[in-house]
C-alpha cells in the first residue's frame, strides 16, 4: 500500500476515522505508537492537571493562588457574593443583621461625646452611664451640675436628633462629690443609706 492510499491501515493498526476521532475528542486519550509502554504514575497526573486546565480556561476559570480550585474570573454584571465590599458597609449590614442597632447607638453616645454635645459641655461633664434611656452624667463642679440640669431637655433633644430617638430619653446629672449608692437595674424609692441612729 502506498502512502497516499485512502484506504491505507496507518501503523497503528487502526483506521483513519478512529484516529481522527481520538485526536479530536479529549475524553479518549490520545494514540500511542506501537510497542510504547502505556503512561503510569506521575505520567498520568500531568495529562490529568494540563486536561483540567485546558478545560477550565475554556470555561472562563483560573486557578486562585496556585491552588487547584478554581474560581470565576468575574462575577457577572449582577453583583453577588464573590464582589468586593467596603468595611463600614460590611460592619453596618453585620449590626442589622444581628440587630444590634440600638446597643451600637448607645455605645456612640459615649464614644462621640465630645462631637455629639460640644467642645464646652464635654470639658465639663463626661458620661457615666446609659442603661435603659437613662443617661448619668457626671459635672466637674455643683456650678455646672446645676446648668446641666437646666440643659436636661435640651441635651435629650440634641442627642435623639444625633443618635435616633428612643435612645437617650432622660438625664441625670451628678455632681463630682455626689456617691451613687445605687446598685443593680431596679430602684426602691426612699431615704436612701443612712448610719445605725439615723
Amino acid at each position: 500500500m502506498s502512502a497516499e492510499d485512502p484506504g491505507a491501515v496507518p501503523a497503528t493498526g487502526l483506521p483513519p476515522a478512529v484516529i481522527g476521532a481520538a485526536v479530536d475528542t479529549p475524553d479518549l486519550p490520545a494514540p500511542q505508537a506501537v510497542g510504547a509502554a502505556p503512561p503510569s504514575g506521575p505520567d498520568l497526573a500531568r495529562a490529568a492537571l494540563a486536561q483540567a486546565k485546558t478545560r477550565a480556561k475554556e470555561r472562563g476559570l483560573a486557578p486562585r493562588g496556585g491552588r487547584s480550585r478554581a474560581v470565576a474570573l468575574r462575577s457577572g454584571p449582577v453583583g453577588d457574593a464573590r464582589d468586593p465590599v467596603r468595611f463600614g458597609a460590611a460592619i453596618a449590614r453585620l449590626v442589622t443583621e444581628r440587630g444590634w442597632e440600638n446597643t451600637t447607638s448607645a455605645a456612640r453616645v459615649v464614644a462621640e461625646w465630645d462631637s455629639l454635645v460640644g467642645v464646652e459641655i464635654a470639658e465639663h461633664c463626661q458620661p457615666a452611664s446609659l442603661l435603659d434611656g437613662e443617661l448619668v452624667l457626671v459635672a466637674e463642679s455643683s456650678a455646672w451640675a446645676t446648668q446641666l440640669r437646666l440643659l436636661a431637655r435640651t441635651l435629650v433633644a440634641r442627642l435623639t436628633a444625633s443618635v435616633g430617638p428612643g435612645i437617650v430619653t432622660r438625664v441625670v446629672v451628678r455632681g463630682p462629690a455626689q456617691p451613687d449608692w445605687r446598685r443593680g437595674p431596679r430602684r426602691v424609692r426612699g431615704r436612701g443609706p443612712r448610719d445605725t441612729y439615723g
